[in-house]
């Protein structure tokens, strides 16, 4: 099994930065992807932003030039720096990891973006 242990949300105005970490414990195979969703009231998940084990990135078109994923492979830990948040940003945001075929989820942690 997988954990996944996320932190570093919390309220800021906008403008500001927060810097989200998530630890994955367990059963990590070497080859993954792992990734940060969020979720406002009433909208659907979507995709924010996601990395190979290999470093290869990808990101939300709302989110590009802002906000930088980076990983530390030893450590099986995904980072998520946001900058230049804004009130959109506001959402519960989820870590997650993917491999062979397989999503886990972290428990979520809320951003708040006040205006």
């Amino acid at each position: 099994q997988v954990q996944l242990v996320e932190s570093g949300g919390g309220l800021v105005q906008a403008g500001g930065s927060l810097r989200l970490s998530c630890a994955a414990s367990g059963s990590i195979f070497r080859i993954n992807t792992m990734g940060w969703y969020r979720q406002a009231p009433g909208k659907q998940r979507e995709l924010v932003a996601a990395i190979t084990s290999s470093g290869t990135t990808n990101y939300a078109d709302s989110v590009k030039g802002r906000f930088t994923i980076s990983r530390d492979n030893a450590k099986n830990t995904v980072y998520l720096q946001m900058n230049s948040l804004k009130p959109e940003d506001t959402a519960v945001y989820y870590c997650n990891l993917r491999q062979i075929y397989t999503d886990y989820w972290g428990q979520g942690t809320q951003v708040t973006v006040s205006s």
